[in-house]
């Protein structure tokens, strides 16, 4: 996988695809991380990757007919540990205020599916890449994880993890790779379509694509 991260443009639909390469290709980078305490941030991230790369080590799962089941696994497994919630909410900003709990209700599902679908293949690239970690930062119910991915061309890219906790758990709420906030790079997107056209039109979007990923996996 080649780390190059791409200036942000506004296609079809609002995804900045470099990034989120990175951000799941890292999540499981981290299961070379040192080991420190089963209660912090960093611990708590590496029991989740390692249910994921025991999903990809698993041969009958790496049979392609076995692609479906193994990507539900993998999708389930990344639920366990990132807030898609907060990220969503993270991601509209303002706009999250003016949203009703049904509009609320029904975007979060959206928003979700929309990172699953679109980068669960990225995971699956995952080739014994090193990873470097760095140090960890703690805050209150706030925290952070630094590390640093070594590509086999010698390529560092730094990433931080950060982490809120939530009844005694420590979930992923936003991914900084070299600097680039996957957050804000969906709140730039996110904003400039609501203001340009409107919060519909974002949906509208995001509907679309959720039923063209569909329709690819049963052609499959």
């Amino acid at each position: 996988m080649r780390f190059k991260i791409q200036d942000l443009k506004l296609k079809k639909l609002i995804i900045c695809y470099p990034l989120l390469s990175l951000w799941l290709f890292a999540v499981i980078c981290l299961i070379h991380a040192v080991d420190v305490y089963a209660d912090t941030p960093t611990q708590q991230v590496k029991q989740t990757v390692d249910k994921v790369l025991d999903i990809l080590k698993n041969k009958e799962l790496k049979r392609p007919e076995k692609t479906k089941e193994r990507r539900a696994l993998i999708r389930k497994t990344v639920l366990e540990r990132f807030d898609f919630e907060e990220m969503a909410k993270r991601s509209l900003a303002l706009h999250w205020r003016n949203r009703t709990p049904e509009e609320r209700k029904e975007f979060v599902p959206l928003y979700t599916d929309l990172l699953e679908r679109s980068y669960i293949k990225k995971i699956e690239s995952y080739t014994d890449e090193k990873i470097l970690y760095i140090g960890e930062k703690i805050e209150g119910e706030y925290s952070e994880v630094n590390t640093k991915i070594v590509t086999k061309r010698n390529v560092e890219v730094p990433i931080d993890y950060k982490l809120l906790r939530k009844n005694g758990k420590w979930e992923v709420y936003d991914v900084v790779i070299e600097g680039v906030s996957l957050v804000n790079n969906y709140r730039t997107q996110f904003n400039k379509i609501i203001r340009t056209n409107s919060y519909e039109e974002l949906v509208k979007r995001m509907k679309n694509k959720q039923e063209e990923e569909l329709f690819e996996e049963k052609a499959r």
